[in-house]
């Protein structure tokens, strides 16, 4: 009898539990879930080389301080030269604990808002997954951990990332890409069926945002993952950028979900994608134009005063946010300031608090927009890493 798979209780978007699958006490046991097949095609959000949820409208229109508007189109790579594999965070509006495996508008918006734009670096694949809902997580959030399989979503990605590597790598360099349940899920992911493997070798890096990475303090190194460290440079391979974050004047509270650790020798690591070797550095978002869902919702602004028609589904804002990561007696997290100008006709805000009962949630910080927030940033990074890599292989 084999080894008994270990799985991860995500007890918060982005906190996460393993144990052995002997200890679960859930009334659904994992031996009993079957497998997802992921040879088959509706078990991808999306592949390559197909018509999918990759393939939407990314048209983007820039707001300059002054209220101009600038449109700006864009269009993927038809011969990226390394892959992307994404794990989406908690979205599903499903019923039950855990998701099925029919698509719904969630998990296509949410590719939409902070994957499908990797096309201009890599091929893009985006395994569904049975993952905890947002039903599921207002039972963990209350203290009810039963209604759901713990061990369903990972073990899917899991199946999912193999299946990939047998079909699909083709000895390619790949980045791994996931937000709060996503990235808990892949932090999973790499500790287990990476770290120490020959496939670490082609692991460009891990984009694990809107979690909590643990490293010992002053160290890139050594909490959560013993031989994958942050990344300091944009030219570096092999690490990781995580972050979550929070607005300037409003950080986090001493019950954040996010920014801090139990450990006192261990911090929650931060990883600047607008200046990743220290400092502040201007943030190049890709905000949604309009009302969106993400898990919440995020309500539409007005771009501009006097408003100005905007026709397409997101918006850039440059100049208008920085960030730099901090670390004080709130936590470690990645600072977000709005370089407000009330004199301009720009707005001086932006939209991606988590509001319930008409009250700021102070604890999850700019949580779900963490991606959208930096990634212009992000997209640079992967292609300079993605350069770095490849420079390396032709070395070898």
């Amino acid at each position: 009898m084999s080894a008994p798979r270990r799985f991860c209780s995500l007890v918060v978007l982005a906190t996460v539990s393993c144990v052995s699958a002997d200890a679960q006490t859930e009334p659904i046991a994992a031996a009993r879930a079957a497998r997802n097949d992921y040879s088959v095609a509706q078990a991808w959000l999306c592949r390559p080389g197909r018509q999918d949820a990759c393939v939407v409208d990314l048209t983007t229109t820039s707001v300059s301080a002054n209220g101009r508007l600038r449109r700006e189109s864009f269009k993927g790579s038809n011969d990226a030269p390394i892959d992307c594999f994404y794990v989406y965070p908690t979205v599903s509006r499903d019923p039950t604990g855990n998701s099925d495996m029919n698509a719904g508008p969630e998990e296509n918006n949410v590719i939409q808002q902070q994957f499908a734009r990797f096309a201009g670096n890599c091929r893009l694949y985006a395994p569904l997954y049975r993952q905890l809902t947002l039903v599921g997580l207002r039972g963990t959030l209350a203290g009810n951990l039963t209604g759901f399989d713990r061990s369903l979503g990972y073990n899917d990605v899991a199946d999912a990332w193999n299946y990939y590597l047998e079909h699909d790598n083709n000895n390619r360099g790949v980045v791994l890409i996931g937000h709060s349940q996503g990235s808990a899920i892949l932090e999973h992911l790499i500790a287990t069926e990476i770290e120490g493997k020959p496939v670490q070798s082609r692991l460009i890096s891990a984009l694990l945002l809107g979690s909590t990475i643990r490293v010992p303090k002053n160290a890139v190194v050594g909490g959560t993952f013993k031989s994958v460290p942050l990344c300091r440079s944009a030219s570096q391979t092999g690490c990781v950028i995580t972050y979550a974050s929070f607005r300037s004047n409003v950080p986090p509270p001493d019950n954040s979900r996010f920014g801090k650790v139990d450990e006192s020798e261990q911090m929650a690591a931060c990883t600047n994608p607008a200046s990743l070797g220290g400092g502040s550095g201007a943030l190049r978002a890709y905000l949604s134009a309009g009302r969106t869902e993400l898990g919440a919702t995020i309500p539409a602004i007005s771009w501009t005063t006097p408003p100005n028609t905007i026709d397409t589904p997101f918006v850039s804002v440059p100049g208008l946010l920085s960030a730099q990561c901090v670390n004080n007696e709130n936590g470690s997290y990645l600072e977000i300031k709005i370089n407000a100008e009330p004199g301009d006709p720009r707005t001086d805000d932006i939209a991606g608090d988590v509001i319930t009962n008409g009250g700021v949630q102070r604890g999850w910080g700019l949580h779900l927009i963490d991606v959208n927030l930096a990634l212009g940033n992000l997209l640079e990074i992967v292609a300079t890493q993605s350069k770095a890599y490849l420079r390396k292989q032709r070395s070898r």
